[in-house]
C-alpha cells in the first residue's frame, strides 16, 4: 500500500511539473489557455503556437530525457555496483560529443542550418554509436566489469582530448556553437524530431523492463546468478546496448544534461527503501522526468535574462546529492 501511495504521489507530482513547464517561460500562461490549447478550442493563435509547437514538446522531451537518463543510471549502478556510475562511464556520452566536435569544428565550410540542426543530431547518434561499436567488442573478449569500467572511462579520455584540440584550433563563431550545444537543451526537439527520439528510448526503457528480473539476480553478485542460471556475459551485453539506447538517444536530441543519470536512481531507492529493480526502475523514471521538469521552467523563470543552462540547473539539483551519497557511503 505505500509503495501505491508513493507511486500515485509521484504521478500527480508529474503532472503538476508538466502543467508548470508549459505554464511557465518568458511569458507565463494562464492555466485555461493551456487546457483550451490542448482541445483545440483556444482563441488566441499566439497562445496556441506557443503552447502546441514550443512549450509542450520541449515538456515531452523533459520527460523522456530524464526518464531515459535515470533509467540508464540504474543500470550502469547495478552493472558496475558502484554507486557514482552513470550513463556516460562507457564513454557513449563521450562519443556524442566528439561527433558534435568533429562537425561544428572541423566543418566549418558546411551550411549553418546543418551544422545548428539535424547535423548535430546525426553527428551525435554516429559517435555515440562508433563508441558503442568500440564497447561492445572489448565486452565480449574481457569478461571482468571493473576493466570494461576503466576501459570505458579511457574512451571518455581519450575523445576528450581529442575536442581539446579541436576546440583549441577553431575559430571563436564555431567554437560558441559546440559549447552552446554542451550546455544542453530541451528547446531543440520539435515534433519532427520527437518521432526519432521517442521510439528509440521507448525501445531502451522496454529492454531495461524486461531485464528487471536478471537485474535483481545481478545484484547477489555474479557467481550466484551464474548459479542461477543467468549469463552474466549476454545480461551485460543486454545493459550496455540498453544504455547505449537510452544515454546516446538523449545526448544527441539534447546535448549533455549531467547528475539526472548519477541521482535519481539514489533518489528512488531512497523513497521507496529497496533494491528491488520492479521497483526502482519505474520510480526512478518517474523521479527524472520530474527533476528535470522542474529543473526546465527554473531556467526559464521570469525575472532571468533569456534562458539558463540546463546542465546548470541540474548540476545545482545534483551536487548536494552526489555529496551526500558519499558522505553516507563513508559512514
Amino acid at each position: 500500500m505505500k509503495n501505491k501511495i508513493l507511486f500515485l504521489s509521484l504521478f500527480i507530482l508529474l503532472v503538476i511539473a508538466f502543467f508548470l513547464d508549459i505554464m511557465i517561460g518568458s511569458a507565463n500562461l494562464p492555466i485555461n489557455e493551456v487546457f483550451n490549447a490542448f482541445i483545440g478550442q483556444s482563441d488566441n493563435q499566439i497562445y496556441s503556437e506557443i503552447i502546441l509547437n514550443h512549450r509542450l514538446p520541449k515538456a515531452i522531451t523533459a520527460i523522456l530525457t530524464g526518464a531515459s537518463l535515470s533509467v540508464a543510471g540504474v543500470l550502469m549502478q547495478t552493472m558496475f555496483h558502484n554507486p557514482l556510475a552513470g550513463p556516460d562511464v562507457l564513454g557513449v556520452t563521450s562519443g556524442s560529443s566528439l561527433g558534435v566536435a568533429l562537425l561544428t569544428l572541423g566543418g566549418s565550410s558546411l551550411p549553418f542550418w546543418f551544422i545548428s540542426g539535424w547535423g548535430q543530431i546525426i553527428a551525435a547518434s554516429l559517435g555515440a554509436a562508433l563508441i558503442l561499436l568500440l564497447i561492445v567488442i572489448v565486452a565480449t573478449r574481457i569478461p571482468q566489469t571493473t576493466s570494461l569500467l576503466i576501459i570505458g572511462m579511457m574512451f571518455g579520455y581519450f575523445v576528450g582530448a581529442i575536442v581539446s584540440i579541436l576546440q583549441s584550433t577553431s575559430n571563436p563563431d564555431t567554437l560558441k556553437l559546440f559549447i552552446t550545444w554542451t550546455f544542453g537543451s530541451l528547446s531543440a526537439v520539435g515534433w519532427s524530431q520527437m518521432v526519432i527520439m521517442a521510439p528509440i528510448v521507448g525501445c531502451g526503457i522496454l529492454l531495461a523492463f524486461l531485464l528487471q528480473k536478471s537485474l535483481n539476480i545481478l545484484l547477489l553478485g555474479k557467481n550466484y546468478a551464474n548459479g542461477l542460471g543467468v549469463s552474466v556475459s549476454q545480461l551485460r551485453l543486454w545493459i550496455i546496448i540498453a544504455t547505449a539506447l537510452l544515454a546516446g538517444v538523449s545526448t544527441a536530441f539534447t546535448g549533455p544534461i549531467a547528475f539526472i543519470g548519477i541521482t535519481m536512481p539514489h533518489v528512488a531507492r531512497g523513497l521507496f527503501a529497496t533494491s528491488n529493480h520492479r521497483i526502482v526502475l519505474p520510480a526512478a523514471l518517474l523521479c527524472g522526468s520530474i527533476t528535470l521538469l522542474v529543473c526546465d521552467f527554473i531556467s526559464q523563470m521570469p525575472g532571468f535574462q533569456g534562458t539558463l543552462p540546463i546542465n546548470a540547473i541540474t548540476s545545482l539539483f545534483g551536487t548536494p546529492i552526489i555529496i551526500w551519497i558519499i558522505m553516507k557511503n563513508k559512514r
